[in-house]
């Protein structure tokens, strides 16, 4: 007996020795308790289900691969025991969609690691910052993309000993990254062939960090989110509450329109597992492929910001489906014009919201029966909303932002859809804080919730509707103009296809707005003719009217569809180079 428990044994003399029958208060023990990892969603798939297909894809070399839940988790465990193997505790992923990042995401897990997944479109000084500021020890990259760690890989990387798997998402063909997920099962076997079961599937502290996701660092330098194992447990389940994953008589088909390194793809790599789903993954946005995998494959699932959505109807292939489509939309708050467009083409939206900071969606727009007794102009109005809180959450709050409140101090608008403020949030899935940023961290939760710096109505029903971030609001002559409200209105011209709004200075009233406009195939509109139509056509109000609307051919977009509203103000500004 270990010195420890002979003091627990001696202590047990000192309480109460005679519990009360049928008292549980009397009787200690955690037996009803066991701690949150959605690691193991993978391995108990398996179990239940080894021959369903996990994953379907086109690989690089343009072969489709379909792998089984039994050989994902296969090779998430070869990976696992390669990285146990060489002590690797800190893993960059370097990836587009592909199966190498789904069962890298278990992999690193299941080894006790944390996972960085990082944007490849970003700028080859924050991947290096990234990496660096990660504490990465391996990174897994593919083969695409290699020359973009070449600044790193020549300068702190090869400084700190770093090293690179190259994953060359092939099929048939024994890449880098598949000679390391064979070492793994060789060091499996040679440790006692443990299999799944020496792994980390159950998290030894739930709030232990599980993945480092970086924000987009568009104003400032990246900062590293902290993930635990808890809130994407959390996060996860309220995935598959919210979008349906499970509320079909076949199995989900989910399709990976979203980048898995955006906060981990919405935790998404756990939630489409738990319930069994086929993770059909995706190299790149390519909407003629997306509307043939929606055609033939009976796709129930995807998640996409609204300028993916827009895109994606007015493609030439769009047509309405057979079938229904959930569609999670997010990243910019969309147009009630865009959820009717979906709808006639029975691409359902189901709208969230959320940051990086909460795991990515943390509420829902929900869809009540009496709505479709509305006029659709109203009813598709009240879908766009932000709606309230995910049920593995808390409810979401609206408090008063200014001068006259002092810092710290929470209190909330009046409900009446009118009353602006920012959008905090409490509760489980919240991110922990930034890694190595105490300043910044405190800064997140300032008053003891954690601050979005998005600005919203409350109305009187309970959901929360956005207006803009702090910094995009229009102060034209004491009137507060939304740009997202003006870009959802000038959005319903019909030759435009996407709008971005700032700020401009203007001498008589501070600010006035400025729109910019694409449009569809085939249509052609001057910026005075939009603006006409606003004047004379449209319901938007007088004071709201762009006096200057510029047609462009892209509007600059972030890697996640959210619009690049700083490129815009450079390009306000005369800086056309800006990107």
């Amino acid at each position: 007996m270990s010195p420890l428990d002979r003091l627990q044994k001696l202590a047990s003399h000192f309480t109460s020795a005679n519990p009360v029958p049928g008292d549980s208060h009397e009787y200690h023990h955690r037996h009803n308790f066991h701690t949150l990892s959605p690691t193991a969603f993978l391995w108990r798939a398996a179990c239940i289900e080894p021959n369903a297909t996990a994953i379907y894809h086109k690989t690089a070399s343009n072969a489709i691969l379909r792998r089984s839940y039994l050989d994902t988790a296969h090779r998430a465990r070869g990976l696992a025991y390669y990285l146990l193997a060489h002590s690797y505790k800190r893993v960059g992923i370097l990836c587009t969609n592909t199966p190498a990042f789904l069962e890298s995401i278990y992999g690193i897990a299941a080894a006790g690691a944390v996972s960085v997944g990082v944007n490849y479109r970003l700028k080859t000084d924050d991947i290096a910052y990234i990496f660096d500021h990660a504490d990465v020890d391996l990174i897994i990259v593919d083969k695409e993309f290699e020359g973009l760690l070449d600044k790193f890989t020549s300068g702190i990387g090869k400084e700190k000993g770093v090293q690179i798997i190259v994953d060359s998402d092939t099929d048939g063909e024994e890449g880098h990254f598949d000679q390391c997920v064979r070492e793994g099962w060789d060091v499996d076997e040679s440790w006692g062939g443990k299999g799944w079961a020496g792994l980390d599937t159950q998290a030894k502290d739930e709030e232990d960090i599980i993945a480092l996701a970086y924000t987009s660092g568009t104003t400032a330098r990246p900062k590293g989110v902290e993930y635990t194992h808890r809130g994407c447990y959390l996060a996860a389940m309220g995935n598959v509450v919210e979008s349906g994953l499970n509320y079909n008589h076949g199995r989900a088909k989910y399709l990976w329109t979203l980048p898995m390194f955006h906060a981990t793809g919405w935790t998404f790599p756990w939630a489409v597992t738990a319930v069994r789903g086929t993770h059909y993954c995706l190299r790149k946005i390519d909407y003629p492929e997306i509307w043939r995998l929606l055609k033939t494959e009976g796709i129930t699932h995807f998640n996409a910001a609204p300028t993916v959505n827009t895109l994606l109807c007015a493609s030439k292939e769009a047509e309405k489906l057979p079938q229904p489509v959930r569609v999670t939309v997010a990243a910019s708050p969309p147009s009630a014009w865009l959820f009717e467009q979906m709808t006639n083409l029975n691409l359902h939206p189901v709208h969230v919201y959320g940051l990086t900071e909460t795991y990515g969606p943390i509420t829902k727009g929900y869809h009540m029966p009496e709505w479709n007794d509305l006029p659709l102009k109203d009813k598709y109005a009240k879908m766009a909303r932000q709606g309230h809180g995910f049920i593995s959450g808390l409810p979401v709050r609206i408090i008063k932002t200014g001068d006259d409140v002092k810092e710290g101090e929470l209190i909330d608008v009046a409900r009446d859809g009118k009353e602006i403020g920012e959008i905090v949030f409490e509760g489980n899935i919240c991110a922990k804080g930034y890694y190595k940023d105490a300043e910044a961290t405190q800064k997140l939760w300032a008053g003891g919730v954690s601050h979005s710096g998005d600005l919203a109505v409350w109305h009187e029903d309970g959901a929360i509707q956005i207006l803009d971030r702090a910094k995009d609001i229009i102060i034209s002559g004491g009137e507060n103009i939304s740009s997202v409200a003006l870009e959802s209105m000038l959005a319903t011209h019909p030759a435009v296809l996407e709008v971005g709004v700032v700020a401009v200075h203007d001498d008589q009233w501070g600010e006035r707005p400025k729109a910019y406009i694409t449009t569809k195939d085939g249509e052609s509109v001057t910026g005075d003719e939009i603006i006409d139509w606003a004047k004379h056509k449209s319901d938007i109000s007088k004071f709201m009217v762009p006096r200057e609307v510029e047609v462009v051919p892209e509007l600059p977009k972030t890697s996640t569809g959210k619009l690049k509203k700083n490129v815009l103000r450079d390009w306000a500004k005369g800086k056309k180079d800006a990107a």
